[in-house]
């Protein structure tokens, strides 16, 4: 039996169709592609017309509607396709996809690739402030004065390791001594010695070579723990925060001691968690101590991430306001990114977790997957707002045309005389052509099957579909009120009193998909036997030994098995929590493992939602779209001078150095969260539930939303840096002569990494806010998310489009049927870039999920879920009806209370207020008894 989603036999021909498409000739069509099977009327989901050719109307069958996988397509110069391609959106609109007037020129393909962090460079220098240029020299100052000797200072380069060992111990204890002013020199001089001596080195390779070797020579040595010391110090003067309360405005010299201190531990966890090919085991392991002691503190110490959490919330409430915010936020990133793992640690975490599970492996890494998508040509975002005044327009089209349509998918090519068309023309279907496409629709095929060779078939969409138990729990529903007239819950397996298409379609969602492959270089494949249609496991050795078995017919071979149905890791969670709250005695208490992430988790717990409040406080307040308030906090303390700027050149860089010091700040906040997301979401459903919920209380959605209400285009390809007066580049070389009009032009990069990388994390974040919650949904729409999102498609970068694309495709049935038929681009966009759900009816929006909805009752029940489950997990003292009680008297009596210090002077007054004055009720005490 063919595959139901094979490609068509070779006796197919490459004939166009037209525009109009109807299940009966769907029906027959497909008998006409495979004559041996029972396709049901339900399962003609891939066969359905794009909702350009329907006009905006929707003709199609009910039943199943989604995306085959990627390995069906039909014809490719059809009017109509299966939606595994991506194509049919705009079959007949090809026109205006090759016609793009605001894309192609001002919008270039951006080559950006997205991971972790950027490079090792850049990292470094986004950690200093241009203002911050003059204490470079400073630090490099203070270690000559502690190293000379007979009036020559010291090379550092060309001591003995036993004699780097010996000065780094006598700057460590220069770290203990009374003196400030003492305390500080010692600290500049180890930051020197963490920048990489740059006073001896020549190139930027050299320094970065000698500043890897000191951040290990140094941790060794114990400088972190030292620092470590000396921030709990800092942060507890009290007579720095009482001074910086009284002044009016705060500048670098208001956090010297606290910039030095961070500048030393922000290199020493950058430089040492990146790994290299040539690392000695000695540094390995070195790095791997570093990480335990980051994530899991001993003597009941609380993480060094949650430490830096406390500063962002002393600085927002406004009891600190000295403390330098940038650099303590990119060492809380880099701390996180350590310790919890980044991107790709993360995926190899996800796919343990799954198998240890017994799940199935995932069907793909989805950064890899989104690294090798391009970037789609932006919407003509003016030409689309305008089509609905231009719907009553109609135009006729030569019946000759309708054979000579495109692939739409294809390359640009020369534009022709009839592309002075707009887009909204050819969605327009006149009568005549609408007979005339059914006539060829209704004629055989058999007088086209000459041309077969003719016909390639696309790659296909990157993404796998998925279908979820609840889809299939609600298709099985709506079937079951129809047919039967009751349901039977969550029961997804009995079918009695179902059709037969409805069995054909609850076995598509779960079937297998199938991809043909040949006998040569598979360990072991999979036959299907001929005559009892059970499949054989077969190894690679048999197979060449019974190549000539005659009694088994080598059907299909299935390389890859993957199932259409994904049973996350949160849904084992989430049902596994409510058995643990169903029956406590039975299965006891929980067994949790001790990850950095569950360590973080809980230290975190009671301080969850003034943690998210202060980061969004600091992300409202470096957004470009924010206006200065009276009442917002100054995160600008750790880049004014003491002196203002009188030149107009000074300020100049001054405003490039404050544009630069906010867009730092935003890259570092949105890395945090999605960062916290996304691992508190493998770690458990609820931990990501519970920091989600508190981020949308805090508006988080409204200021993403406000933050992209902006030309991303320019905020992308800002030019926010003086690439000479970065770090290294500034202490190896003369500085250029910098002039006002160089200032203004900027560099000639064709875009900023750090701003790409922030709108495409808050585009995540977003994502992970929104997804299968229906109320946040609708908080999209009730913003107006939709011109805002679809501005940002302008930004022609693959990734980016496609988070846009999802958030997008999620209101698509609330926004109406209007805004979809004049906005066909996007929708076609959709369908090409994002995954599909089997049975997801996002843009028709008569889905039962597009129902009212109780939405305030939808997050009181998530946040009592929540509530239990930190309450069992985390409380020490369960408030539930099952918490343990001891009965036994002398056990009670025996315990040992602890008292307050005075109450021994107090006792004979407690005795008289508390026992002897107040009656015992004998008889009942001994009744309970």
């Amino acid at each position: 039996m063919e595959s139901l989603f094979a490609p068509p036999p070779p006796s197919v021909s490459n004939r166009p169709f037209g525009r109009t498409w109807c299940k009966t000739s769907a029906r027959s069509h497909a008998h006409r592609l495979h004559p041996d099977l029972l396709i049901p009327r339900k399962v003609l989901f891939f066969l359905r017309p794009p909702p350009s050719l329907a006009n905006g109307r929707r003709r199609s069958v009910s039943g199943v509607w989604g995306t085959p996988p990627a390995s069906t397509c039909l014809l490719e110069s059809s009017g109509w396709c299966c939606h595994s391609c991506g194509r049919g959106m705009e079959a007949t609109n090809c026109k205006a996809r090759r016609r793009d007037p605001e894309g192609s020129l001002d919008c270039p393909n951006l080559e950006f690739e997205y991971g972790d962090s950027d490079r090792a460079m850049a990292e470094l220098a986004e950690l200093y402030s241009y203002t911050e240029e003059p204490e470079l020299g400073l630090n490099k100052t203070c270690f000559e004065e502690a190293f000379t000797g007979e009036g020559s200072p010291v090379r550092w380069t060309s001591l003995s390791s036993a004699q780097h060992k010996t000065h780094v111990m006598r700057l460590l204890d220069d770290l203990e001594v009374v003196s400030r002013e003492k305390r500080l020199s010692a600290a500049r001089a180890i930051l020197y010695l963490a920048q990489g001596v740059f006073g001896e080195r020549d190139t930027e390779g050299d320094i970065m070579r000698w500043s890897r070797y000191n951040c290990f020579f140094l941790y060794q040595m114990g400088t972190f723990a030292a620092f470590l010391e000396l921030l709990n110090m800092e942060i507890a003067n009290s007579h720095a925060c009482n001074t910086a309360l009284r002044k009016p405005a705060l500048s670098l010299a208001d956090s010297t001691e606290l910039r030095v201190v961070l500048s030393v531990m922000y290199l020493l966890v950058e430089t040492i968690r990146q790994e290299m090919e040539g690392d000695d085991p000695e540094w390995k392991a070195q790095r791997e101590t570093f990480r335990t002691d980051l994530a899991f503190p001993v003597n009941g110490e609380e993480p060094f991430a949650h430490l830096l959490f406390m500063m962002v919330t002393k600085f927002c409430s406004g009891h600190s306001p000295h403390f330098p915010m940038k650099k303590v936020l990119l060492l809380q990133w880099k701390v996180l990114l350590f310790t919890l793992g980044g991107f790709q640690e993360l995926q190899k975490m996800k796919e343990k977790k799954r198998s240890d599970l017994c799940l199935p492996p995932l069907p793909e890494d989805s950064i890899q997957v989104m690294k090798n998508m391009k970037a789609m040509s932006p919407p003509s975002y003016g030409i689309e707002l305008g089509e609905q005044q231009k719907r009553g327009r109609r135009s006729r089209r030569d019946s000759l045309d309708l054979y000579n349509e495109k692939d739409p998918f294809k390359s640009e090519e020369t534009p022709g005389l009839d592309e002075e068309e707009n887009e909204d023309t050819d969605n327009v279907i006149d009568t005549e052509a609408d007979l005339q496409e059914r006539d060829l629709i209704s004629q055989p095929l058999i007088g086209f099957r000459n041309n077969m060779e003719r016909v390639s078939f696309p790659r296909g969409l990157p993404w796998a579909p998925k279908v979820r138990e609840k889809d299939i729990e609600d298709f099985l529903e709506m079937s079951r009120n129809k047919f039967i007239g009751f349901t039977l819950g969550h029961d997804t397996n009995t079918l009695v009193g179902l059709p037969r298409p409805i069995h054909e379609s609850v076995k598509v969602l779960k079937q297998f998909t199938q991809q043909l492959t040949s006998l040569e270089g598979s360990p072991a494949v999979t036959t299907i036997n001929h005559s009892s249609r059970k499949p054989i496991i077969w190894h690679a050795a048999t197979l060449r030994a019974n190549r000539k078995l005659k009694e088994i017919s080598f059907q299909c071979v299935l390389k890859k098995q993957q199932c259409h149905k994904y049973i996350s890791i949160g849904d084992i969670q989430t049902k596994k929590e409510l058995e643990l709250e169903q029956c406590p005695m039975l299965l006891g208490e929980e067994e949790v493992e001790e990850t950095p992430c569950e360590c973080l988790y809980q230290a975190m717990l009671i301080h969850i939602p003034q943690y998210m409040i202060a980061l969004l406080k600091i992300l409202l307040a470096a957004a470009p779209t924010s206006k200065a308030k009276t009442d917002s906090i100054n995160i600008l303390a750790d880049v004014l001078p003491e002196e203002m700027p009188i030149t107009v050149l000074e300020s100049m860089k001054l405003g490039i150095d404050v544009n630069r010091h906010k867009e730092i700040i935003v890259k570092s906040v949105s890395a945090i969260v999605l960062l916290l997301l996304k691992h508190f979401k493998l770690n458990h459903i609820y931990q990501f539930e519970f920091v989600s919920q508190h981020l949308v209380f805090a508006n988080c959605i409204p200021l993403i939303l406000k933050f992209f209400n902006q030309n991303m285009m320019s905020y992308i390809c800002a030019k926010n840096s003086i690439s000479a007066l970065d770090f290294p580049s500034c202490v190896i070389q003369e500085l250029p002569e910098l002039t006002a009009e160089s200032l203004e032009t900027g560099e000639n990069n064709q875009f900023c990494w750090r701003n790409l990388f922030s709108c495409i994390n808050l585009l995540r974040i977003l994502n992970k806010l929104i997804k299968w919650k229906h109320s946040r949904t609708m908080m999209l729409v009730v913003f107006k998310s939709a011109p805002i999102l679809k501005r940002a498609l302008k930004v022609k970068q693959a990734m980016m489009q496609l988070y846009v694309l999802r958030l997008l495709k999620l209101q698509t049935k609330y926004l109406g049927r209007q805004w979809r038929k004049s906005n066909m681009k996007t929708m076609s966009a959709i369908y090409q870039m994002v995954r599909h759900r089997m049975n997801d009816d996002w843009a028709y929006g008569n889905d039962l999920d597009a129902r009212p909805w109780d939405f305030q009752a939808e997050e009181c029940t998530l946040r009592g879920n929540i509530e239990s489950f930190n309450s069992r997990r985390y409380e020490k003292n369960p408030g539930w009806e099952f918490a343990p009680v001891d009965n036994c008297l002398q056990s009670v009596v025996g315990q040992r209370l602890e008292l307050p210090e005075d109450f021994h002077y107090t006792y004979e007054l407690w005795l008289e207020r508390e026992v002897f004055s107040k009656p015992i009720n004998w008889e009942e005490l001994l009744q309970y008894s």
